[in-house]
């Protein structure tokens, strides 16, 4: 047997034992009991919807490159069957020091799943350049950082509980950046980093399987369900007809590029995730799935014929200009649609308290791309 296949038999099984064993000693001294939290009815079937978006949806739309089709959806479900049962383990030891308050059920497991996606952009940016070790301890750390961020965002800027985790594609974005900027660039016309017609048509597929369960994600936990299901849909509508007619006029030839489209229709999605709950008109949804989408295509021809190789970053997937470019203009949007919405209830008197606020929200977006790029390097 080759050194490299000894190496992994050494290497990955073990680690994955040790790991699951880990789990298993939280699970019997300190998992909490089943308790009557759990509403087939209402929460189960949005469950499923987020957790088919994950495993199978982002499964698929990783399989771009034609040498990982197996190890995009392998390596992506064995994550997040780790990432789920380590995202229970560090939120109960938040709870056991305090930091937060006890979510037992199935709203714990949910946001367990919904922290994984962070972990499913990241493998996007670094897929064909990291080894399975490498993943699983990527895996474990921009959890753990993830969670920190939160809590911070959560304690010290003011930002509500279900909101925070709705940082997910900016923080998964911009750490999977982070860390794909530290391995080194692959040879010039290496094969097994390009794409073929097959890998190209299950990554479309995965891409439809998102956009179809992404209104589950985005109302899953929020308040107003109706608003959050509605805007986000219609966003993502939007989002989705002006990537095929961007594509048309930015193509030499004037047709379709499937590049465009696999990116450009889920940035309805990703830019209107933090503010779908509270956006009362329906139009300002649509505005933003249509800005959303003009700036993931137009992105995606500027960042990586100018930017990307100024800054070496090897984006597989371009999980830059499909999650890291939308989630930002959903930041600025959450501050633009916050200021015009506390100025007109207060008549603009209190302006004080309006920058007060604006202050914390900007804060909060810095603090999670900061700590996303600093800490993504130094996983890197």
């Amino acid at each position: 047997m080759p050194p490299r296949y000894l190496n992994f038999r050494c290497s990955v099984p073990w680690l994955i034992l040790l790991l699951q064993t880990l789990f298993l000693i939280h699970a019997f001294f300190g998992f909490p009991a089943v308790d009557d939290t759990y509403s087939p009815s209402s929460f189960y079937p949005e469950f499923q919807d987020v957790n088919h978006m994950v495993i199978f949806g982002f499964g698929f739309f990783l399989m771009v490159l034609r040498r990982y089709g197996f190890s995009s959806t392998g390596f992506n479900f064995l994550l997040i069957v780790l990432g789920v049962q380590c995202s229970v383990l560090v939120e109960d030891l938040l709870v056991f020091l305090r930091v937060q308050r006890n979510e037992i059920g199935m709203r714990s497991l949910a946001k367990a799943v919904m922290s994984m996606t962070a972990v499913v952009i990241s493998t996007g940016a670094v897929l064909g350049k990291a080894n399975p070790v490498q993943l699983i301890v990527m895996t474990l750390v921009e959890l753990i950082i993830f969670y920190v961020s939160r809590c911070i965002n959560r304690t010290f800027l003011q930002v509500p509980e279900h909101l925070t985790l709705l940082h997910v594609h900016l923080f998964g974005a911009y750490f999977g950046l982070a860390v794909t900027s530290r391995f080194p660039e692959p040879p010039p016309g290496l094969d097994k980093h390009r794409s073929s017609p097959k890998s190209d048509l299950f990554s479309m597929l995965g891409t439809v399987f998102v956009w179809v369960f992404w209104p589950s994600f985005s109302s899953i936990l929020a308040g107003s369900k109706r608003e959050a299901v509605l805007n986000t849909y219609l966003a993502l509508a939007v989002s989705a007809v002006a990537a095929f007619l961007l594509s048309a006029l930015t193509s030499k030839d004037g047709k379709f590029r499937m590049a465009h489209i696999h990116s450009a229709v889920l940035a309805g999605g990703v830019t209107i995730s933090h503010t779908a709950h509270s956006i009362q008109h329906p139009w300002i949804a649509m505005i933003l799935g249509l800005l959303g989408s003009v700036i993931t295509i137009l992105g995606s021809h500027c960042l990586q014929r100018c930017f990307h190789p100024a800054l070496k970053l090897q984006d597989t997937s371009g999980v830059h200009f499909t999650f890291g470019l939308p989630a930002v203009l959903g930041a600025v949007a959450a501050v633009v649609l916050c200021v015009l919405e506390r100025g007109i209830e207060t008549q603009w008197d209190n302006l004080s308290s309006l920058g007060y606020l604006v202050f914390f929200d900007i804060g909060a977006f810095c603090q999670t791309i900061s700590t996303a790029l600093i800490t993504g390097l130094i996983t890197g």
